[in-house]
C-alpha cells in the first residue's frame, strides 16, 4: 500500500472516493487488529496513510517526527514516510475548523459539550480553544476522572451548554436509530456538530435542525481534512477549492434521493429515470413489501390490517434509507410516521412530487384510493403532510421525463 487509510473497522469508509476526487494516487483501504498495528508501523511499507479510530492515539510512539499541532493535541491522522522516518501530522484540526466556519458556529465565549474521550474528542477540545469557547467539558458514559463529565452530570449541571460536539461513535452505521444525548435539555443551545459521516444526518443533527438548530454531519469535516491531509502526502500547498469539489462529489454520490406523494403521481417512473441518469441504484420499498409478503397490498391490508402494513412499511423504508447513493420510491403513506420521514432524512433528501389531483388515477389496487371520493379525501388529508415532509417539492404534472430532469435540476 503506497497510500491508504487504516483502522480497524472501514466498512463505512468515503476515504477512497474523496482522495479519488482530489489527487491521481491510487488510496486504499487496510482494516488492522489491534495486535496487527505494531507490525504494520514498524514494516514501514507505505508512503503516507490516513489514520483513524481507535489508532489515532496508538500510533504516537512509532513516530520519529510528530507536528507541534498534533502534538498538542495528542492525536494524529496522518502518516508519511519520509524516507524511512516516520512523521505524524493532525489535519483534523482543519477539518473540524472548517466545518465550524462553513456551519457559522459562534464558539466564542461559548460554553462548549465535547461527548466522547478519544483522538478526535482531543482535536474538538483544540478547535473549540481555538476558537475562544469560554468553558469546554468532555463527557463520558463514566465521568470523575481527568476532568471528565458524565452524561448525567452534563444535563443536571451544564443545561446552558450552547454548543456540543459528538466524537462518539453512537449514531453511526449500522446503528444509525442511536443517539447519544437528548438536546431537549439543552434550552440554550446555538450549533451541533458530529463527527459521524454515515449516515450524513444523525439523530442527533436532525434533533438540532428539527429545533431550528444550525447542525451537520462529518461528512464535510471528512472532505477538508483530506484535502488537508493530501497536501501533507505530497508535501504541497493546500488548493481550498478542493474541499468542496471533493464534498460536493462525494455527497451527491452518497445521499439517497427519496421521493415522495400521493399514489400515481409517478414516483416509480420518475425515480427509475433518475436513478438511470445518475447510476444510483433503485428501490421501491411498495415492490420489496409485495415481493416479501407474496401477495398484493390490497389483499395484506385486507386480511392484517392497516398497522400491520405501516409497520412492515417503516422496517422496510429504514432497511432502504440505511445504505445511501439509492433512488427511493416511498408508498404513499410513508410520510405518515415521523420515524419514515426520519430514516429517509438521515441520508437522503426528500422530494415531493406534486402532481395535481385532476391527474391523479384512482385503482383498485391501492386500498386508500381505490375509487375517486377516496382518492381526492386522501390527497385533502396528506397534502400538507407530503410538504411539511420534503427537502425539494416539484412539480409532477409534466411527462416523466420532464420531471426526472427538474429533480436532477434542482440537486
Amino acid at each position: 500500500m503506497k497510500y491508504g487509510l487504516i483502522g480497524e473497522h472501514l466498512g463505512h469508509s468515503y476515504s477512497c472516493e474523496i482522495h479519488g476526487a482530489i489527487a491521481d494516487y491510487e488510496y486504499e483501504l487496510k482494516e488492522l487488529a489491534p495486535d496487527e498495528l505494531d507490525g504494520f508501523m514498524r514494516a514501514k511499507e507505505f508512503n503516507a496513510i490516513n489514520v483513524t479510530i481507535p489508532y489515532k492515539q496508538a500510533v504516537i510512539p512509532y513516530l520519529d517526527e510528530i507536528s507541534d499541532r498534533a502534538r498538542r493535541i495528542g492525536a494524529v491522522n496522518t502518516v508519511v514516510n519520509r524516507g524511512g522516518r516516520l512523521y505524524g501530522d493532525n489535519t483534523d484540526f482543519a477539518g473540524m475548523s472548517a466545518l465550524a466556519k462553513k456551519m457559522k458556529i459562534n464558539f466564542e465565549g461559548r460554553k462548549v459539550l465535547i461527548l466522547g474521550t478519544g483522538g478526535t474528542s482531543k482535536t474538538a477540545r483544540a478547535v473549540a480553544e481555538s476558537l475562544g469557547a469560554k468553558q469546554i467539558f468532555n463527557v463520558s458514559r463514566h465521568g470523575g476522572e481527568n476532568g471528565l463529565i458524565s452524561y448525567e452530570q452534563a444535563v443536571q449541571l451544564h443545561s446552558d451548554a450552547q454548543i456540543i460536539i459528538n466524537t462518539t461513535p453512537v449514531g453511526m452505521y449500522p446503528n444509525s436509530e442511536k443517539t447519544p444525548i437528548d438536546i431537549s435539555a439543552f434550552g440554550a443551545l446555538e450549533g451541533v456538530l458530529d463527527a459521524i459521516y454515515h449516515p450524513l444526518r444523525t439523530n442527533l443533527v436532525l434533533d438540532a435542525l428539527e429545533r431550528g438548530i444550525p447542525a451537520s454531519g462529518g461528512l464535510y469535516m471528512l472532505s477538508a481534512q483530506a484535502v488537508y491531509a493530501s497536501a501533507v502526502f505530497l508535501g504541497k500547498e493546500v488548493e481550498p477549492e478542493l474541499i468542496e469539489k471533493a464534498y460536493n462529489i462525494v455527497k451527491s454520490d452518497k445521499q439517497n434521493i427519496v421521493l415522495v406523494g400521493m399514489p400515481s403521481s409517478g414516483k416509480t417512473t420518475v425515480g427509475r429515470i433518475i436513478a438511470e441518469r445518475t447510476g444510483k441504484s433503485f428501490a421501491d420499498t411498495d415492490d420489496i413489501i409485495v415481493n416479501e409478503i407474496g401477495m398484493p397490498i390490497a389483499q395484506y391490508f385486507a386480511e392484517r390490517g392497516e398497522t400491520a402494513f405501516r409497520d412492515l412499511e417503516s422496517r422496510v423504508l429504514n432497511d432502504a434509507s440505511q445504505k445511501g447513493g439509492c433512488v427511493i420510491a416511498t408508498g404513499g403513506g410513508a410520510v405518515l410516521r415521523a420515524e419514515n420521514v426520519r430514516a429517509m432524512r438521515r441520508n437522503g433528501t426528500v422530494v415531493f412530487i406534486d402532481r395535481a389531483i385532476e391527474k391523479l388515477i384512482a385503482t383498485d389496487d391501492r386500498p386508500l384510493s381505490s375509487n375517486r371520493a377516496a382518492l381526492e379525501k386522501l390527497y385533502s388529508a396528506r397534502y400538507d403532510i407530503y410538504k411539511a415532509a420534503a427537502d425539494l417539492i416539484i412539480s409532477g404534472n409534466g411527462t416523466p421525463d420532464e420531471v426526472a430532469q427538474a429533480v436532477l435540476e434542482e440537486l
